[in-house]
């Protein structure tokens, strides 16, 4: 069995791999449990160092990664890859290490010495996306290994490339090959190893339904789970926000990466008396994009992903339109074939009976919205499944951490929007998923407590 990279930019098939059988995936399995025994025995100081140098091998490559990138997944190349994102977040947790995996001293006396260590689990399954296929997976294999771990890397079929360059670089920087090792696994087969208890910790970032997948698997072998599902974030505009930041960086977080990002924001809730020229400056903002080839450094925004991606977001507008949505963008400004080059959007009259302000979109469309007073829009905010990240705009901090207080999110922005802070964790709540990445929390997931109570005779 084959997976395949259809290419958002021409339809052609970019990548094909093979994908590992069952006794093939058990073999991987076996060498990484041999090799991380090894690796865990190694001063942490060597492990971290050794995690920088693939960090930075990856830097190296990555006049040849933009471009892969927009092949694989369509991003622009004029917006330069990810690697500063990629080496902030490595960096960050590189950092903190020695703290947060610093043993918890009891009592260190002539008759005992208690302590309690933090030991690494094991073996950790990456299930990474293909929005930001190298950041959301360097949040937990750059933890993962400098704690002690072996770590297998599977990344989405759209994204096939990025496994490949990430191991290929931490190998020629010295990380010992089974330690850290990608692989091409079929869904039934990942299923298959979870429920086996090939891993002791699963990082999955993707779908409400694969992660609901995840669970299934591990359901009954008490194997860590750490989600990172869908999202729906909104952005809410108080009487005395700075308007124009406010414009200017919300819509950025709606229209960036065509919409697929995991914290863009979908959904925004605007003080009345600002909403009329919040609109018309969005639209302006919008209408001076250009849609088209990723590989051309004028061209803002590049196709969608996978052309279903870019059909559900064509039909959940559709919908809303037929609903009585008011539509601010002109397709004859933006002409598309149909296909996963999509032209953005902007929705007002919308409401929470519609699909698109309820259903994750991952896509160049964002509904605004009027609000009366912050009771109403703390009440908007919470009306989702979803919990990743809100984004509040005002110049009062008092005001905004008490409302921060009040929403069901698992971060909270204040005057920006659309960014991972290595050093808080991240994490989300309701149907978002469950556990948190990064910051001192992350190594905490990333291990397990051990206790030593040693009487001394």
């Amino acid at each position: 069995m084959t997976i395949q990279c259809i290419s958002p930019i021409d339809g052609s098939v970019y990548v094909t791999r093979e994908v590992l059988l069952r006794t093939q995936a058990d073999e991987a399995v076996a060498r990484a449990r041999l090799a991380q025994k090894k690796w865990a025995a190694r001063p942490l100081s060597e492990r971290i160092a050794l995690v920088q140098a693939g960090v930075a091998a990856v830097g190296a490559m990555n006049d040849e990664i933009v471009p892969e990138l927009a092949w694989q997944m369509g991003r622009p190349i004029r917006y330069g890859g990810e690697f500063g994102g990629f080496s902030e977040r490595a960096t960050y947790m590189a950092q903190i290490a020695q703290e947060a995996l610093a043993p918890i001293e009891i009592e260190d006396s002539d008759a005992f010495r208690r302590v309690i260590k933090r030991v690494p689990h094991g073996l950790i399954l990456v299930v990474a996306p293909w929005n930001y296929p190298f950041m959301t997976a360097i949040n937990t294999v750059a933890p993962a290994l400098i704690a002690g771990n072996a770590v297998m890397l599977k990344h989405a079929s759209q994204t096939p490339l990025v496994g490949e360059r990430m191991v290929a670089a931490f190998y020629a920087a010295g990380v010992p090959a089974d330690v850290f090792q990608n692989v091409f696994l079929d869904h039934q087969t990942t299923s298959d190893l979870i429920a086996s208890r090939a891993f002791e910790f699963v990082n999955f970032t993707g779908s409400v339904g694969g992660g609901r997948a995840m669970e299934a698997a591990a359901s009954g072998t008490f194997t860590g789970l750490g989600l990172e599902l869908g999202g729906k974030d909104p952005g809410y505009v108080m009487d005395d926000a700075n308007l124009d930041a406010a414009v200017d960086t919300l819509i950025d977080g709606a229209m960036f990466n065509s919409g697929q990002c995991c914290c863009g924001i979908e959904r925004i809730y605007v003080h009345e008396s600002l909403f009329d020229a919040f609109v018309e400056k969005a639209v302006a903002i919008v209408n001076g994009y250009k849609l088209g080839n990723p590989l051309d450094p004028e061209t803002t925004l590049g196709p969608m992903a996978n052309v279903r991606f870019a059909d559900a977001v064509r039909s959940q507008t559709a919908e809303a339109i037929a609903a009585g949505a008011r539509a601010h963008i002109d397709p004859t400004d933006f002409p598309e074939d149909g296909g996963a080059y999509l032209m953005p959007q902007i929705l007002t009259n919308v409401t929470h009976e519609m699909r698109v302000m309820r259903e994750e979109s991952f896509g160049p469309v964002v509904g605004i919205m009027p609000v009366k007073d912050d009771a109403e829009a703390i009440r908007l905010m919470n009306d989702s499944d979803f919990g990743l990240t809100a984004s509040l705009w005002t110049q009062d901090t008092v005001r905004a951490e008490a409302i921060a207080d009040k929403i069901d999110t698992g971060t909270v922005f204040m005057n920006r929007a659309d960014y991972l802070d290595p050093g808080l964790c991240w994490t989300g709540c309701k149907d978002t998923g469950r556990g948190g990445g990064l910051s001192i929390i992350g190594y905490h997931n990333l291990t397990r407590p051990k206790s030593y109570h040693l009487k001394k005779v």
